[in-house]
């Protein structure tokens, strides 16, 4: 029979600083841990009976090991360099970057921007430099409306963000904006560009809306994806998948509004399509909690998914594998806002496996290689599933 794969990333829910972590100023980052202390304790029976609390070193207050966990568990370290979405989804499905994307610390070059200003369209642009996005249209949404000029920004990631009102700006053109610009970024090794709608009358109220989009650089082939495509076997992506993947091998693609309206989505998948892969990433807890330092609604989103979790569990059968990981950690008690280089938490469920400890893995590409062999896909270029 057909069988199917099902890999939920909850985005930046990392579980325990990585051994390189003070390489990247994270030493002692650690976004499950902290999140459940700060809390007093999380209650997700859910991901606590699939063996959560049981992943070395079993810190998650009021997750304690499961007896007898019906999922195997484990960690998995990043080896890719960078602690972004790019590069963590990247190792995933099997591709190593030998260097990092760009960052910019001081903004992007001033005669980049000119020519970037007449490839657009765009009169002019405010901002250029690593600032928080919340903060930012905070400081400069009235100037924009003033003047229509975009608020360009980046951050620690390679990102070259532009935040522009819905209404003003107008969604669509700002979408447009943003795929013109990433035909244009390539020479400046920048991994996403993003778009960053807000609406509002004023500092007051400005507030960032769902509608963002991503718009990665393409992948480096061959992958898990490829290797799907030559196959002929589906991939439904919900969330900001078909963004991060720069819609490769993509067969049907839906976004979503929040990390309920994702789960949603993926329990249509699993009753829509009954082969290939169906892949979610669950962005609340980076977008809304991690980066704005919230380990009180961080906790609470846990929880919301866990209960989600629930009746999909319930829902499958013998030919169905789901996993559970994240892209990168993002402790909501640290310093700073950025991403934390963690390890992060691998979970997989299927009637026709027996649960056990996977340990530690040494690459994210384990959960590729792992999705190839069920699939029966070739070999990923590294990594080890977890099966064999």
């Amino acid at each position: 029979m057909d069988k199917r794969v099902i890999i939920i990333i909850l985005d930046s829910v990392g579980i325990g600083h990585a051994p390189d972590a003070a390489n990247y100023g994270d030493p002692g980052a650690s976004t499950l841990a902290h999140t459940a202390e700060k809390a007093g304790g999380l209650r997700i029976p859910n991901l606590q009976k699939m063996g959560l609390g049981s992943i070395e070193p079993r810190e998650i207050l009021g997750c304690p090991p499961s007896d007898h966990p019906i999922a195997s568990y484990g960690r998995m370290t990043e080896i890719n360099c960078g602690k972004d979405t790019t590069t963590g989804h990247w190792e995933m499905i099997g591709c190593r970057m030998e260097k990092p994307f760009a960052t910019f610390p001081d903004g992007f070059p001033e005669d980049f921007l000119r020519r970037w200003m007449k490839a657009t369209g765009v009169p002019g642009y405010l901002c250029n430099r690593p600032i928080s996005g919340t903060v930012v249209i905070k400081e400069l949404g009235e100037e924009h409306l003033k003047t229509g000029f975009p608020i360009v920004y980046t951050s620690a990631d390679s990102v070259f963000q532009i935040a522009a009102h819905e209404e003003r700006f107008g969604l669509e053109r700002l979408y447009e904006v943003c795929r013109v610009t990433r035909g244009l970024v390539d020479e400046l090794n920048v991994g996403r560009v993003i778009a960053r709608p807000f609406v509002g009358t004023n500092a007051d109220d400005f507030t960032r809306t769902p509608r963002r989009r991503d718009y990665s650089m393409r992948p480096p082939e061959p992958n898990l994806l490829t290797h799907l495509e030559e196959k002929g076997l589906p991939f439904y992506a919900i969330g900001k998948i078909e963004d991060i993947y720069a819609k490769v091998a993509v067969t049907k693609a839906v976004h979503t509004v929040s990390n309920r309206d994702g789960m949603a989505k993926v329990m249509e998948a699993v009753k829509e399509q009954n082969k290939g892969l169906i892949f979610a990433n669950l962005v609340d807890f980076d977008m809304l909690y991690g980066h704005r330092r919230n380990p009180a609604g961080y906790a609470k989103c846990l929880e919301e998914f866990d209960e989600l979790l629930g009746p999909l569990l319930l829902s499958l059968g013998r030919n169905d594998y789901l996993f559970i990981s994240a892209d990168h950690g993002l402790d909501p008690t640290y310093k700073g806002t950025d991403h934390t280089r963690e390890r992060v938490p691998l979970l997989l469920y299927s009637p026709s496996v027996e649960p056990k400890d996977l340990g530690t893995r040494e690459t994210y590409a384990d959960l590729g290689a792992t999705v190839a062999e069920i699939l029966e896909l070739p070999p990923l270029a590294f990594g080890r599933s977890v099966l064999s």
